[in-house]
């Protein structure tokens, strides 16, 4: 009984370091201002700014050279995803300047409607531009004549970036099922 007894009282001893000692040291390093320092510096030394873009994304089903390509789906039906590598454009034409790239995929996410889950970053090739990113999640329900979507991130010049996009179908072939679309962006970042 007497080992017992020993084992339980060093047990004891053990929690009670952990829990009085250890434990406060252990949330007072959590609650440092190391963080509430980083924010202050971050939110002084950037303002934010608000950024409009305009481009138009050339999406190409057909041909020889798409830059859309089913990866998996019946038809056009529901669950019906494409992947994506878009020209975005400066103009409605394909054959405008090339600013960028829409790469990612769409969904078709409606069972009794016609919308796409639309997870896209627009990545910019161009100018003051170059090199940077903008990243849209959201629905598309194309059978609007304008469709808002959020942007939910960046890189780049748009590092910390939140908008939304504005989408208005240009063009759309029915016969192939490419499409030239609009895009107006606003984009507050640092």
């Amino acid at each position: 009984m007497n080992k017992l007894h020993k084992m339980a009282s060093s047990c004891s001893y053990i929690l009670f370091i952990f829990n009085f000692l250890l434990f406060p040291i252990s949330i007072s390093s959590s609650n440092g201002d190391f963080h509430n320092e980083l924010l202050e510096s971050i939110t002084v030394s950037r303002m934010e700014k608000t950024t409009h873009l305009h481009f138009y994304f050339q999406d190409v089903v057909s041909g020889n050279n798409p830059t859309a390509v089913k990866i998996i789906g019946d038809g056009y039906g529901f669950g019906t995803t494409f992947m994506m590598d878009d020209v975005l454009t400066q103009g409605p034409e394909r054959d405008s300047k090339v600013i960028g790239r829409a790469q990612g995929m769409y969904s078709s996410a409606a069972q009794n409607d016609i919308a796409f889950l639309m997870i896209v970053t627009f990545v910019f090739t161009e100018g003051l531009y170059n090199g940077s990113s903008v990243s849209m999640l959201g629905r598309n329900h194309v059978v609007d004549d304008e469709r808002e979507m959020p942007i939910v991130g960046g890189s780049g010049v748009f590092r910390f970036a939140r908008g939304y996009a504005l989408a208005h179908t240009v063009w759309f072939d029915p016969k192939t099922r490419d499409a030239s679309v609009e895009y107006n962006v606003s984009v507050v970042h640092f």
